[in-house]
């Protein structure tokens, strides 16, 4: 083997290692996971939609921290039609946080009602 093919084939091992680090490697904790794993513990439900612009404001909110939002979807995949979980639990527009109490909030909420309501702590 010449010294280039070497080189090459050293290259590309590291180009692979590093892209299946990258793959691997779970990303930064958001600043809001905490936050949001409470909203999840403490029994709050997020019902919305795909395709409902305050759903999407009320997820950018959370950041990266939105995976761990305890997020129900209510469309179905058309758009046009809910989901029969969410005809069950009689939601009626979107977004709708729902708390363990019964209560609901429609429309898109702060993080400060949020962690009111649910007695959930923001972080600092």
């Amino acid at each position: 083997m010449s010294k280039k093919s070497v080189i090459s084939w050293i290259l590309v091992i590291i180009f692979v290692g590093l892209v299946t680090w990258l793959v691997l490697t779970p990303g930064k904790p958001g600043k809001l996971d905490a936050f949001a794993t409470c909203l999840k513990t403490q029994g709050v439900k997020f019902y919305g939609a795909f395709w409902c612009p305050h759903c999407q404001a009320q997820k950018a909110l959370f950041g990266s921290s939105v995976k761990l939002l305890p997020y129900i979807e209510c469309s179905n995949p058309d758009g046009q039609s809910q989901n029969e979980t969410c005809n069950t639990a009689k939601v009626k527009s979107y977004p709708t946080w729902e708390f363990p109490n019964g209560e609901r909030l429609t429309g898109e909420q702060t993080l400060n009602t949020l962690a009111t309501k649910s007695s959930c702590a923001l972080p600092s």
